[in-house]
């Protein structure tokens, strides 16, 4: 037997060995320096995204590399979402710095928790079976368990914690379930077998679609749409505002990934039955998100609302791959496209708009109501700029990146015959308007009810004005990241 194994490839897993590897070197680090050198930690962390970014780009082929026995893909899919995702928590770690060291969390397992977060990221973004799909989410959802819960004299934390921690653990069962009956009815686990089984039509079509019905439900928890999106305000809420960024950035591109690898890759040949789960998703997600958060008066919960609707617009354009029993290349990849482009597109609003809540947050204040923008343009005119173009992106407004996201995403539903899908959309769209204009009212409208100076370090203040920056360039020049967003599902499909 032994004379019969193959050594694997290691060399696409190079991303994936360093940061697990430079996560030791952190925890030794960390341990010795820890006490007295609280920075290092930090540096290390950078130091290791970087290195990682870097690994990636010298592993990047035109061509899908397969190894580890077919458990892991390296396609040009997965690393350009692994630089999203290093991009993503990069800024996290900066915007975060100060806030953490204010409330004394600015210790090791913090930055710890955050890098085994990304390895599980990395890992379902290159996953090509179910078993690496769901060991990378499951060390991604527990790292975000305990990152939830990292601030252990709070109550609202740790009561967050244990919401996320049991809606997880269910929906965790639910995906896992799903996948057990998906082996059972193809009696394969790699994504590109199972999809070969399906073509051939020599699968349980009973087991499969009930085994369907479960995934798509673990699917909707981990992109938090409805109906599965209870848990979204209660942990964006009671998370440290810190853990709420990260929840809301970089797992959406892991989401993303494994939605598309599941459904997408594996399940293609079903997709009249997915198809009109996720549409149905797709629109009370964004029916609910916009209304539930015009009630809102902290603008964590506003912005977790404002995720689910976005989420809901993510689905609509992955919905939008096949017009009725047709499949034509040029509608799927661009509806997929679309769908990229609008992850993206919400990663960077949603790291610039709490980035700005933690600007405003300070010693013994967590700037989390909307009342904390009032005035904010008398306090700092160019920080105040930089959240209406957040505001106003995430609301669609031309020209930012979020009008042409939605643009991107509506017209492929209306090419694929949902019409009246894509005009429900735009009036909810309309609606929640409101609550993100409404921000805008409050910081140029309003009286300033706290006059103290906006104090932060000169990396965030430089990082966030770039990420304003970025949100109104990419709006002005839309084509190029959607060309890259379609150049990079064309060499991977």
């Amino acid at each position: 037997m032994l004379n019969n194994f193959v050594v694997p490839d290691f060399y696409p897993l190079a991303p994936e060995i360093l940061l697990l590897s430079m996560s030791f070197v952190i925890l030794l680090a960390d341990l010795v320096l820890g006490k007295t050198q609280r920075w290092v930690a930090f540096a290390l962390s950078i130091i290791t995204l970087l290195g990682c970014a870097a690994a990636t780009v010298m592993t990047v082929n035109a061509q899908t590399v397969l190894t580890m026995s077919n458990l892991f893909v390296d396609d040009l899919l997965s690393d350009f979402l692994k630089l999203m995702t290093y991009l993503s928590v990069i800024m996290v770690l900066v915007y975060g710095r100060q806030y953490l060291i204010v409330r004394g969390l600015d210790k090791g397992e913090f930055y710890l928790l955050v890098l085994f977060a990304t390895l599980g990221m990395m890992v379902m973004i290159s996953a090509a079976s179910l078993l690496t799909l769901y060991l990378g989410l499951e060390l991604m959802s527990l790292s975000l368990y305990a990152l939830v819960a990292i601030d252990r004299d709070s109550k609202r934390a740790t009561e967050a914690a244990m919401k996320y921690f049991v809606l997880g653990a269910l929906a965790s069962g639910l995906l896992l379930y799903g996948m057990s009956m998906l082996y059972g009815a193809t009696g394969n686990l790699n994504i590109a077998d199972i999809s070969q089984v399906l073509y051939q039509g020599q699968a349980d079509k009973t087991v499969l679609v009930f085994g369907l019905v479960f995934i798509v439900a673990g699917i909707a928890f981990k992109l938090g749409v409805v109906p599965f999106h209870m848990w979204i305000p209660d942990v964006y809420h009671g998370a440290p505002t810190v853990v709420t960024m990260l929840i809301g950035s970089a797992p959406k591109l892991a989401a993303f990934a494994m939605t598309l690898r599941l459904l997408v890759y594996a399940l293609f040949a079903v997709v009249a039955e997915w198809q009109q789960m996720l549409l149905i998703t797709a629109v009370l997600s964004i029916a609910l998100g916009n209304l539930a958060a015009i009630a809102q008066k902290n603008i964590k919960r506003m912005l977790a609302y404002s995720a689910i609707s976005h989420m809901g617009f993510m689905l609509l354009g992955l919905t939008s791959g096949v017009i009725g029993k047709e499949v034509d290349p040029f509608t799927a990849i661009n509806a997929y496209s679309s769908a990229l482009y609008y992850t993206l597109a919400y990663v960077l609003m949603s790291l610039g708009s709490f980035g700005m809540v933690l600007l405003l947050s300070r010693t013994g204040h967590e700037a989390e109501e909307l009342d904390d923008f009032k005035g904010l343009n008398q306090r700092s005119p160019w920080f105040a700029g930089m959240m209406l173009v957040f505001m106003l992106s995430m609301a669609g407004i031309p020209f930012f990146i979020g009008f042409f996201a939605k643009f991107a995403v509506l017209t492929a539903a209306v090419k694929a015959g949902y019409l009246y899908v894509a005009i429900g959309a735009v009036m909810f769209s309309l609606i929640g308007a409101f609550y993100y204009l409404r921000v805008i009212k409050l910081m140029y409208f309003d009286e300033a009810e706290d006059k103290l100076p906006l104090v932060a370090r000169t990396s965030f203040r430089i990082l966030l004005s770039l990420n304003g920056i970025a949100v109104a360039a990419f709006g002005l020049f839309p084509d190029a990241v959607m060309s890259l967003c379609t150049a990079v599902l064309l060499h991977s499909l």
